[in-house]
């Protein structure tokens, strides 16, 4: 079975990051990038287990992946959650994911929370990659239009 470490980059997220932790029981691993964090957004990590690194001036995703767990990342938000069909599409992708093709991307549609109610965002977001990715946006997986679009949604809230 192949393990799966959930990445989230985190400033001052204490509010929002404990109902994004409770959703990545899919996960094996969860690692925190804490960009300087003075509430007790560290704290709310500890308490779900996660393993926390202190942001590196200059440094890029692909430096902190390389401190992951052994598998495959998934990208997350901390303003985000995963839905319960995606939790179990990434169970059921687990299983299957020993003989996954190397490089291969997988995307996840997201759902994103505005002041008028929920939005589909219509394009499918890259955001499981392989360890070794070297493709990135920002702290998100740059978008792979080969990768296969895994069921369920990444839900993005807007509000604490």
């Amino acid at each position: 079975m192949s393990a799966i470490t959930v990445l989230l980059h985190t400033r001052n997220d204490a509010l929002r990051l404990g109902r994004c932790l409770e959703t990545v029981y899919p996960c094996d691993h969860i690692l925190i990038v804490d960009h300087g964090s003075r509430d007790s957004t560290v704290q709310v990590a500890h308490e779900y287990g996660a393993r926390v690194t202190a942001a590196l001036p200059g440094a890029g995703p692909a430096h902190y992946v390389r401190s992951a767990a052994p598998g495959w990342i998934l990208c997350l938000d901390p303003h985000e959650s995963v839905s319960e069909s995606l939790a179990a599409s990434l169970y059921e992708w687990k299983l299957r994911a020993a003989g996954a093709a190397p490089g291969r991307a997988f995307s996840i549609f997201v759902r994103e929370e505005t002041a008028d109610g929920w939005v589909q965002i219509p394009l499918a977001q890259t955001r499981l990659v392989p360890q070794d990715w070297h493709r990135w946006d920002g702290f998100l997986p740059q978008l792979d239009r080969s990768a296969v679009v895994l069921e369920g949604e990444i839900l993005r809230f807007e509000f604490p």
